[in-house]
């Protein structure tokens, strides 16, 4: 598959794009705004404006959207102009009933269809480090295995649907671990310890993680410019808790994290998902974590 065709060029879709082309894939690319997509075309790209011009005789189509329903939209209007047989991954975070919609969608046409999130954020997508969570049938898979190489480490973790599955149980503990190092940090602080010692005497035990390194800096720093948005963050937060009431499961934690996230859904809804820290700080009146300004966006 030499012909692809990038659909959504936002935050992370801009560099995943980049690095597609990069590794020498013919790439159109597509964004409502088109703007978005001239920007690549130093990089190699071929943006187009018309969705359908962009998809009309691609061999794989990759979408980069905000959910569920943009995708869906998105699809429906590129269906038409999709030659049967073409390959459509889908790398947005979506519901796995949405999943499965949509490949029974692209079925009517002929056509197929991989669940793909990824994980790792615009510092992954940058450095082609992503994690991509795949579910697709095992051909279909081996068909498409070295696009995905050129934006991080493929996995299949199942059927059509399970690439979801998968993403929903790296935002759990994305999100529950976020708030728990910003609990630790501010602990710290309260107790009249330092929270930047502390959080490097930590780092190498059993508390240490890549959230510990990565947003426990920013909390220090007090930065949250995202990276992941605190919206994205709660969208898939309450994606987690529909698929475990489907399945039959009460998630204590994670109803209690989502609730964190919705205290500042409305004041900070685009800052980085680091701003855990400042649900933790409303609910602790006169304690704050360093003295830093806060950077938003």
């Amino acid at each position: 598959m030499r012909t692809l065709a990038f659909l959504g060029i936002g935050l992370m879709g801009r560099p995943m794009a980049t690095r597609l082309a990069q590794a020498g894939f013919g790439l159109r690319a597509w964004n409502r705004n088109p703007a978005k997509a001239e920007a690549l075309r130093a990089s190699g790209v071929q943006p187009v404006a018309d969705l359908a011009q962009a998809v009309q005789g691609a061999q794989c189509v990759l979408s980069m959207l905000e959910a569920g329903p943009a995708v869906g939209e998105v699809m429906r209007a590129a269906l038409p102009a999709l030659t049967p047989g073409t390959l459509w991954i889908d790398m947005s975070s979506t519901r796995q009933d949405e999943a499965l919609a949509f490949q029974a969608l692209l079925a009517e046409g002929g056509c197929r269809f991989i669940d793909a999130p990824v994980s790792g954020g615009v510092g992954g997508a940058e450095a082609g480090t992503l994690a991509i969570m795949a579910g697709a049938a095992p051909e279909d898979f081996d068909q498409v295995v070295n696009i995905l190489q050129a934006l991080g480490r493929p996995q299949r973790v199942g059927p059509v649907g399970s690439g979801q599955v998968a993403k929903l149980c790296n935002q759990l503990i994305v999100g529950a671990t976020l708030n728990v190092v910003a609990e630790a940090l501010l602990l710290a602080q309260a107790a009249g310890a330092d929270p930047a010692a502390v959080r490097e005497a930590i780092r190498g035990g059993f508390a240490g993680s890549r959230i510990l390194d990565v947003h426990g800096q920013r909390m220090l720093e007090r930065n949250f410019v995202p990276g992941g948005q605190v919206k994205t963050q709660l969208k898939d937060l309450r994606n987690v808790l529909a698929a475990a009431a489907g399945a039959g499961l009460h998630l204590p934690v994670t109803e209690l994290v989502t609730r964190q996230y919705e205290t500042i859904a409305d004041a900070v809804p685009t800052a980085d998902h680091a701003a855990a820290l400042l649900a933790l700080e409303w609910m602790n009146p006169g304690i704050r974590l360093g003295e830093m300004t806060d950077q938003l966006p």
